[in-house]
């Protein structure tokens, strides 16, 4: 049995698994499938042809901890998604996203409040997005990586498995780092290889390409190969590898 609210206009070509909620004032786009129990919040935006998987939680509003330091908005709008988007089994979006067309946001995913990601994006198994992300079109952001509050990821941009961002020099032990709190920024066509780690505030040119295992502490030149703990200058990237 699901609840839908009296709210909710479904198309006949709609289709919801067993044990759903769909909250007021939900819009659902034509040809949308949503699995078994998902639960929809309030006001949420559904794109036609999106395809929602078992236990997804989508337009859910964020609580943060009583020791968080995590300050929200008085109001914060509903989740948009786009057309032809898919989600994935078990994942979590979060209200104040807005996520593109032709995306996918793979099993075990969450991705937090005030996100924008673009169109064509990849969002792989066990993702965490926080709060305050942007993720340009064509991203491919594979499994398990980590994506802090305050970073912004171009178009483009690959990102291998395990890949941790940071934002915060001070680890939560001075008021100074308040203002200085700031995640990575990948531009256009970058590479960032597995089990990386991006230390804050590091700005990764175009098309730069970061060896796996990297400590990245200083920003990058534009199409260079870094390698190494802290990683540094190897050569330039192949000219048949940019875009």
């Amino acid at each position: 049995m699901n609840y839908i609210d009296p709210s909710v206009s479904l198309d006949s070509s709609v289709k919801v698994g067993y044990f759903s909620v769909i909250e007021k004032d939900v819009q659902i786009g034509t040809n949308v499938i949503i699995g078994n129990r998902v639960t929809i919040h309030e006001g949420t935006i559904i794109g036609a042809n999106t395809t929602i998987a078992d236990g997804a939680v989508l337009g859910r509003s964020p609580k943060p901890a009583k020791t968080s330091t995590v300050k929200l908005a008085d109001s914060i709008p509903a989740l948009e998604m786009g057309e032809e988007v898919t989600i994935g089994a078990n994942c979590v979006v979060y209200r104040g996203a807005k996520i593109g067309s032709s995306t996918l946001i793979a099993d075990l995913a969450s991705v937090r409040e005030n996100v924008e990601i673009g169109d064509f994006v990849i969002v792989g198994r066990g993702v965490t997005v926080e709060n305050h992300v942007k993720i340009g079109n064509r991203t491919k952001i594979q499994s398990n990586s980590y994506i802090t509050a305050y970073t912004t990821l171009e178009d483009q941009v690959f990102i291998a498995p395990c890949v941790t961002t940071t934002n915060d020099n001070f680890m939560g032990r001075t008021e100074e780092r308040f203002d200085k709190i700031k995640g990575a920024t990948i531009k256009k066509g970058a590479r960032v290889g597995g089990a990386s780690i991006i230390l804050p505030g590091i700005v990764i040119e175009e098309e730069t390409f970061v060896a796996a295992g990297a400590l990245v502490t200083k920003n990058t030149e534009p199409k260079t190969l870094i390698k190494g703990v802290p990683a540094k200058f190897v050569r330039m990237v192949d000219e048949r590898e940019l875009l």
